[in-house]
């Protein structure tokens, strides 16, 4: 736990520095020191405090990722800036998704982490981090995280230039939306059957996993 704290303290840093060039690309600036919800004429401590990551190291058999981000942290708006904090099980992965919204700079606080993204030639970069290494998701590429370790988490923290870096995850669109079928099968080049399955099949892991807001 002493070696994740140091490297959560040095990725502060590190993002402090980074972020001062990657937020000027995204959310506007505003012109007051911070912006109160229209229900709040008076801000403390408290607003500026974001408190529900506490317990979210605890445990290595779930793979699960918890955000703050402008919905969960209104002290966000007009900051430009956001956070994720990632928890793979061994074995586990952050299937391919896309931030349309924001840079990502991703770092590696404990364990090893494959992670790749792809440009709009459809080139694939692709890497093996260790802790405290840091690798950058260009806005709105698509982009995955994996560990292969079969025994061990992996933590990493992702901070982003936008306090709204949504999430479109690359599965879900496709295979839990409304697209038919019919369309589905003649894209990957297969048959109905073997798309109703992907989707069942998906469904069934949705519910298994513990969901974070």
């Amino acid at each position: 736990m002493a070696v994740l704290l140091a490297n959560l303290v040095c990725f502060s840093i590190c993002v402090g520095i980074t972020l001062t060039g990657l937020v000027r690309a995204s959310d506007p600036d505003i012109l007051f020191d911070y912006i109160l919800p229209p229900n709040m004429t008076v801000a403390d401590g408290n607003f500026f405090t974001y408190t529900k990551i506490r317990g979210f190291f605890d445990g290595i058999d779930l793979t699960k990722s918890m955000q703050a981000s402008l919905a969960e942290f209104p002290a966000l708006n007009g900051q430009s800036v956001s956070l994720s904090v990632l928890r793979l099980a061994p074995g586990g992965v952050s299937a391919p998704h896309s931030r349309p919204h924001a840079t990502g700079l991703f770092f590696v606080l404990e364990g090893r982490v494959e992670v790749g993204f792809v440009d709009t030639t459809n080139k694939l970069y692709t890497q093996s981090l260790q802790t405290g290494d840091m690798f950058i998701f260009p806005k709105g590429l698509v982009h995955y995280q994996y560990n292969a370790d079969s025994k061990n988490p992996a933590t990493a923290v992702a901070a982003f230039g936008s306090a709204s870096a949504a999430t479109v995850s690359i599965p879900a669109s496709l295979f839990g939306g409304n697209v038919d079928d019919v369309v589905l099968a003649k894209t990957f080049k297969t048959d109905v059957a073997t798309i109703r399955k992907i989707k069942s099949g998906l469904q069934g892991k949705a519910a298994g996993i513990r969901r974070f807001h």
